[in-house]
């Protein structure tokens, strides 16, 4: 049976879509058909006696998933701690995520684990949005279609100085006969520029080449001047495009959806107000080091916005090229101005393959927060 891997949606619920249900996870780590559960557990066979990696090594990379065949993964949940230490705090930017689809030797997810699902800094916070869902105390889920022909393959490496322990984890995907001749593969890229350069608009995306949509943006932004930050615009340069993108927004704020700064009057000050949307988001804000106490400095720091926007119902289409960049401008009493700040990212896109290859992703302490 050929069946329909994309009708997922509500309505669409009502038709047997002819998939057959896989899972893998520490009880199943190859998703075989009726091998969940096997281990025994000192409350006897099949009681919990394997439900999560134990350990990852300083170094080590380890295989989540390595699943043969033709199909579509259709929900990722993990969990693990946020730090092994007070001194070593940044575990969800020491470990990366990669994901490479139909025996690829170059990763189409390459990633952060954090920043992978909106939690960027180090931190995880609640995130309320369709495709992806972080819930108390730390559960990062993923609902981004994920297809493939032939292999998927799914890595987390522990960057980390030291060892994580107790990494959950759970794959959820169906298999298929065949996927639609027009079927694009799922893509996402991190990058980080500590100091933007002022009046050079900081870079997303680019060398996508192919055809594709593109569905998602997550910006980790520290902001190091004073004033309102939020006056550059969002830029998708497509199908050649060189000098002049085809679409340019308006504003940061107006890119994810708010308006007005996202201000509000609290006791005569203006107070940034954050939200979570199925579609758009500010779930995040904190000028304070929440990650550790010190008896002998205070806990200030930068201040630190993180944002999604999620293109599902209006995806970015392109046919043969996309470039996708950010300004930094600013605007104080004295009008708009060029700023220089922290900025990181997550571009989320579909695409035929082949892909070009990202660039090197920054070691560890490049990606720490400031």
């Amino acid at each position: 049976m050929t069946g329909y891997p994309f009708a997922t949606c509500f309505a669409s619920l009502p038709l047997l879509n002819g998939g057959r249900s896989r899972a893998v996870n520490a009880e199943n780590p190859e998703g075989e058909k009726g091998k969940g559960g096997m281990a025994a557990s000192h409350l006897g066979p099949s009681r919990k006696g394997s439900p999560c990696i134990g350990e990852i090594k300083p170094g080590e990379t380890v295989l989540l998933a390595d699943i043969e065949g033709t199909g579509v993964i259709t929900h990722i949940w993990m969990t693990v701690t946020d730090r092994t230490s007070d001194a070593d705090c940044f575990v969800l930017r020491d470990l990366v995520l990669r994901m490479y689809w139909n025996g690829e030797e170059n990763p189409s997810v390459e990633c952060p684990l954090g920043d992978f699902f909106c939690c960027g800094f180090g931190r995880a916070c609640v995130i309320n949005s369709l495709p992806v869902a972080v819930n108390p105390s730390g559960g990062f889920n993923c609902y981004f279609p994920m297809p493939f022909d032939g292999n998927a393959r799914i890595t987390i490496e522990n960057q980390h100085k030291n060892s994580v322990p107790a990494f959950f984890y759970q794959i959820d995907y169906c298999l298929y006969d065949t996927l639609p001749a027009h079927t694009g593969y799922f893509h996402a890229s991190w990058r980080r520029q500590r100091l933007t350069r002022k009046a050079e608009d900081y870079v997303v995306l680019d060398h996508v080449h192919g055809r594709g949509q593109y569905v998602g943006t997550y910006l980790a932004l520290t902001t190091l001047e004073r004033y309102w930050w939020g006056e550059g615009e969002m830029k998708f340069y497509l199908d050649g495009d060189q000098e002049y993108p085809t679409i340019c927004g308006t504003g940061t704020e107006d890119y994810f959806g708010g308006a007005w700064s996202f201000a509000t009057q609290e006791n005569g000050r203006t107070v940034e107000q954050t939200y979570c949307t199925p579609f758009l988001g500010y779930p995040y804000y904190s000028r304070h080091d929440e990650a550790v106490h010190n008896d002998y400095h205070n806990d200030d720091c930068p201040p630190m916005r993180g944002f999604y926007r999620w293109h599902m119902m209006d995806p970015v289409c392109f046919e043969t090229d996309i470039r996708v960049t950010l300004q930094q401008i600013g605007v104080s009493h004295g009008g708009l101005f060029e700023r220089q700040d922290d900025v990181a990212s997550v571009a989320y896109w579909y695409q035929s393959e082949p892909h070009t290859a990202f660039e090197a992703l920054p070691g560890k302490e490049y990606r720490w927060p400031r």
